[in-house]
């Protein structure tokens, strides 16, 4: 097989942005590494991928956290698997959802929050720009792209947001130091704010009793349109980069 490699980590059930992005990466000749918790899931997704591609695009690789040592070993175990695919693209797609009043949250919560977005996502990022700096420019004059998945918590706060936030703060922080110090290097590094619900299975079980919403295109965001904008993501060329871009429906209150 041929091609450039993805890395997606937060595919979560299958339903959402990391799955949509990992399907329409392998759509394009993309190899994609699927990283997420929950393994009969992430197989799923993996099988049905490759069902849809008729190859070998996908591949699963569940992970029992998302911490630094895991991401060292899990991205050894994706360059044994395909020893030959140069690492172009990837995407930190992970969460960690805490919304409670401020007296109430407790420092196990602050904790899960910070180690889960910033944490994970500082090892996470490691082994991503260390892969790429090994990568010769690509025909975009880029060695790779690395995106993080923000939402409207990493530019404000909110009630009941006060440790989620922190968490999505922190992860823009990071995407933006990436860029300013990586960019140099011609490692594009971008940072999406997700503003509005994004229709997944799980927001389709909340709002089931309201079928009008969860048609009406408008009213929320569709996995695959956020997927079609972080393709435009890696297909920049380097001398018009995008850092920080938001995607939102066309009727969302910001």
């Amino acid at each position: 097989m041929s091609g450039p490699l993805a890395v997606i980590a937060g595919v979560g059930k299958g339903s959402g942005t990391g799955a949509a992005t990992a399907r329409l990466l392998a759509h394009n000749g993309y190899r994609v590494a699927l990283i997420a918790r929950d393994a009969d899931s992430l197989k799923t997704t993996a099988d049905e991928i490759n069902a849809a591609t008729g190859g070998q695009q996908a591949a699963a690789f569940p992970v029992t956290k998302y911490d630094a040592e895991t991401f060292k070993n899990t991205f050894a175990d994706i360059k044994q698997h395909w020893p030959d695919a140069p690492l172009r693209a990837a995407l930190w797609n992970v969460a960690y959802g805490v919304w409670k009043p401020f007296l109430d949250i407790t420092e196990d919560d602050v904790r899960n929050v910070l180690d889960t977005h910033v944490v994970a996502g500082f090892g996470f990022a490691r082994q991503v720009i260390s892969a790429f700096k090994e990568q010769d420019l690509n025909e975009l004059g880029k060695r790779g792209t690395l995106i993080f998945t923000g939402a409207t918590a990493s530019t404000r706060g909110n009630v009941l947001t006060s440790a989620f936030a922190a968490g999505k703060f922190g992860v823009r922080a990071l995407s933006q130091s990436l860029a300013k110090e990586f960019g140099k290097q011609n490692i594009h590094v971008a940072h999406a704010i997700i503003d509005g619900a994004i229709l997944t299975n799980r927001l389709r079980d909340m709002r089931k009793d309201d079928p009008a919403f969860l048609e009406n295109e408008d009213a929320r965001l569709n996995p695959d349109g956020i997927a079609k904008a972080y393709l435009s993501l890696i297909n920049q060329e380097r001398s018009a980069l995008t850092w920080e871009l938001d995607l939102r429906p066309a009727h969302e209150k910001w």
